[in-house]
C-alpha cells in the first residue's frame, strides 16, 4: 500500500505533487506529507490523517521549490501520526517508501552505534541514515547500489539528496515504481493513475532496478548498477472514469457501472457474428493441461472460489483454488501439466505477485486476470486475460469482482469446449444466455429502496451471517466481507450446509441471516437449511430468483427477487444486493465509504 509521487521540474511543483497525492490516496490515508528542495534546503511538510489535512497545513502554503517528493500513508511500521508520516529526512537525504524493511532492527542497531538519532517508530527512516552513511564514502551510485543490497524486504523509493538539487531517485523491489515523461519535467509515482493527470507515457521499473530522474533526462540501472535501456508505454488518456460524476461516492458509481462494464468485457470476449469465445491465443497446447490452480487474495480469493465451481461443472480438468499468502510459503509440487491463473484487480498485490514470481522461477504455466494491463502481475504472466473494468477507486473492489468471475466463466466455456467436455449446443446456448446479463443485472439494480430499508437491521446487529450452497456459497463469503469492510460490523459466510456442524450455535432471536437460495440444484436443500436458522429465531434476508412457486416459509422476514437466468449466471445477480447492502449499511453509520478504516485498495506489502 502507500502512494509515492516524486517531480523534477524546471517550475515549482507542490500543488501537483498534492494534486498526484488526493489521487493516490486510495492507497493509505493515515498520514501525507511532501518534501522539497527550496534554497538549498530539504523542507519537510508532514500531517496526521488526509492529505486534505496536509493541503490546510499552514507551512504548506510557504513550501517552494522545483523537485520534490511525496507520500500517503498506510501504516506498516508505527502508530499514524505526523512524526511517522513519510518523508523521512537526515540532514543531507530524504526517503519516501513503500513496503516493508524486513532487517529494519539489525541495521538500525547497526546505525545507533555508529551515533545515528532515530525520530521515529518507521522502518523507512533506517533507509535514510543508512543512505547517508554510505554517502561519507561512496558516490551517489554506488551508494545506491549498496544500500539497495543492505536492505532485505519490499521497496519502492523516491530519494531526493540536498547536495544534487536537479534528481530524484528511485528502485523498486517488490513494490510497483513508474516513471513518467513530460516537457521540460519529469514524474516518479507508485501509481500509473496518479502519473496520468501529467502524462501518458510511462516507464515501468522491474524488480531490482532503480533509475535516476531529471526534468530534462532519466536514466536506468540494473541491480548491478550497469545502466538498462527501458521502453516508454503510451497509456490511454480518458480520465472520464476517474470523476465520480453525479454520485456520492465512487463505490455507488462503480456498483451502477456494472452492466456496462459487464457490457464492455463480453464485447471483448464474445464474437458475436460465430458465437463463439474469441480467446484463440493460449500460448499451450490446450491438450498439455490437466490441472488448474487458482489463487489471489481477499475479493480476487472469492472470484477464484467462484472460479472452481464452473471449471468443475464445464470441464474434467483437476481444479483447486489457493490463497496467495499461503502458496508461496507451503511445499509446492509444481506440475508441467497445471495452469496456475492469479487474480488481481490492480496487478501488484504483492502476496499474489510473490506466488507468480514463484511459478515463473519454475517455469511454470501461468496466466493473469486483472484490470490493469500495465500491471507487474500482467507484465509477468505467459498469457494475460484483462477484465476491461476500467479504474476503480473504490477500495472495496464491485465491479472489478464481476469483471473478474465473468472472464474466469468465459475462460472456463472456452476451455470445456476446447476439451469436448461440453457439446456445440450447450456451448452456443450458454452464450446466447450470457450476453442478456448487462440487461439482468440493470433489472437487479432496481432493488435499491428495498435494501436500503433493510440495511438498519445489519447495523443494529451484533453479527450477521450469509449462507449459500454450490455456486451461492463463493458470493456468501464476498457478501460477508462486503459487509465487514464497509460497516466494521461482524459478518460470516458459510455453506449453508455447515451450519449444523458448529456456526447454528451462533444464532440467537433477531440476529440478520442472508440466505442466498436461487431456483437452482440447490435450493431445496438450501431452503431446508433456512429453516433451521429460521427455528432459532434468525430474521432471514431471502435472496432468490423470481419463480411462481411460493418459498414454504411464513417465518421468512424479507425476501429480493433477481431475475432468471441460466444457473451458471445466478452469482453475478446475487451479487448485486449483497453490495448494494454493504454500501447502505456504510451509509446510514455515517462512514467513509470509498476509504474504510485500515484499508487500502492496492496491497503492495506482505
Amino acid at each position: 500500500m502507500c502512494g509515492i509521487i516524486g517531480i523534477s521540474s524546471n517550475k515549482s511543483v507542490s500543488a501537483n505533487i498534492i494534486n498526484s497525492l488526493k489521487k493516490l490516496e486510495y492507497r493509505g490515508y493515515d498520514s501525507a506529507g511532501i518534501a522539497t528542495l527550496s534554497d538549498g534546503e530539504i523542507i519537510e511538510v508532514k500531517s496526521e490523517g488526509r492529505v486534505d489535512n496536509l493541503e490546510n497545513n499552514f507551512d504548506l502554503k510557504n513550501l517552494k521549490g522545483n523537485i520534490g517528493i511525496g507520500h500517503v500513508r498506510w501504516a506498516t511500521h508505527g502508530i499514524p501520526n505526523q512524526i511517522n508520516a513519510h518523508p523521512h529526512s537526515s540532514h543531507n537525504v530524504s526517503v519516501v517508501h513503500n513496503g516493508i524493511i524486513e532487517n529494519s532492527t539489525i541495521l538500525k542497531k547497526h546505525l545507533i552505534n555508529n551515533g545515528h538519532k532515530f525520530k521515529s517508530q518507521t522502518d523507512t527512516e533506517v533507509i535514510v541514515h543508512l543512505i547517508t552513511e554510505n554517502l561519507k564514502t561512496l558516490e551517489l551510485e554506488y551508494a545506491i547500489t549498496k544500500t539497495l543490497k543492505q536492505l532485505h524486504g519490499s521497496f519502492a523509493l523516491g530519494i531526493v539528496f540536498k547536495d544534487i538539487p536537479d534528481l530524484i531517485v528511485g528502485a523498486r523491489r517488490g513494490s510497483p515504481l513508474a516513471v513518467g515523461y513530460g516537457p521540460n519535467e519529469n514524474y516518479l509515482g507508485s501509481d500509473s493513475y496518479a502519473l496520468k493527470a501529467m502524462t501518458n507515457k510511462i516507464t515501468y521499473l522491474e524488480d531490482g532496478e532503480f533509475c535516476f530522474v531529471k526534468k530534462d533526462q532519466v536514466l536506468f540501472f540494473n541491480e548491478a548498477g550497469k545502466k538498462v535501456n527501458k521502453k516508454i508505454l503510451k497509456l490511454s488518456s480518458d480520465e472520464a472514469s476517474y470523476d465520480k460524476g453525479d454520485f456520492k461516492h465512487f463505490m455507488a458509481k462503480e456498483i451502477e457501472e456494472q452492466p456496462t462494464t459487464i457490457k464492455t468485457g463480453i464485447k471483448e470476449y464474445i464474437d458475436s457474428v460465430n458465437k463463439d469465445v474469441n480467446i484463440f491465443n493460449f500460448p499451450w497446447n490446450i491438450d498439455e493441461i490437466k490441472s488448474i490452480t487458482l489463487i489471489g487474495c481477499g475479493t480476487a480469493y472469492h472470484s477464484c472460489l467462484m472460479a472452481k465451481y464452473w471449471f468443475e461443472e464445464l470441464t474434467n480438468l483437476d481444479v483447486s483454488v489457493d490463497i496467495a499468502s499461503e502458496f508461496r510459503y507451503r511445499k509446492n509440487r509444481f506440475k508441467k501439466d497445471t495452469l496456475y491463473i492469479f487474480v488481481s484487480q490492480s496487478g501488484e498485490t504483492a502476496d499474489t505477485y510473490a506466488a507468480l514470481n514463484l511459478c515463473n522461477k519454475n517455469k511454470m504455466k501461468t496466466c493473469s486476470v486483472v484490470n490493469v494491463i500495465e500491471s507487474s502481475i500482467s507484465r509477468e504472466s505467459n498469457f494475460v486475460l484483462p477484465i476491461h473494468c476500467g479504474p476503480e477507486i473504490g477500495v472495496a473492489s464491485t465491479k472489478a469482482f464481476l469483471g473478474q468471475i465473468l472472464v474466469l466463466y468465459i475462460l472456463s466455456l472456452k476451455i470445456g469446449f476446447l476439451r469436448n467436455e461440453i457439446d456445440r449446443v450447450e456451448y452456443k446456448q450458454k452464450i446466447k444466455d450470457l450476453k442478456t446479463l448487462p440487461g439482468l443485472i440493470e433489472k437487479t439494480l432496481q432493488h435499491d429502496n428495498d435494501i436500503q430499508a433493510i440495511s438498519s437491521t445489519f447495523n443494529d446487529a451484533k453479527g450477521s451471517m450469509f449462507l449459500g450452497r454450490g455456486f451461492s456459497y463463493p458470493i456468501a463469503l464476498e457478501g460477508a466481507l462486503k459487509l465487514k469492510e464497509l460497516s466494521y460490523v461482524h459478518a460470516e459466510g458459510y455453506p449453508a450446509g455447515e451450519m449444523k456442524h458448529g456456526p447454528l450455535a451462533l444464532i440467537e432471536e433477531g440476529m440478520p441471516v442472508v440466505v442466498l437460495a436461487p431456483r437452482d440444484n440447490y435450493y431445496k436443500k438450501t431452503i431446508s437449511n433456512m429453516q433451521e436458522v429460521i427455528a432459532r429465531g434468525a430474521k432471514v434476508l431471502l435472496i432468490t430468483s423470481k419463480s411462481k412457486d411460493e418459498v414454504v416459509s411464513e417465518n421468512i422476514w424479507e425476501t429480493i427477487e433477481v431475475e432468471n437466468t441460466n444457473e451458471d449466471l445466478f452469482p453475478f445477480l446475487l451479487t448485486i444486493p449483497l453490495q448494494k447492502l454493504a454500501y447502505y449499511s456504510a451509509l446510514k453509520k455515517g462512514y467513509d465509504i470509498d476509504k474504510p478504516r485500515n484499508l487500502a485498495k492496492s496491497v503492495t506489502v506482505e
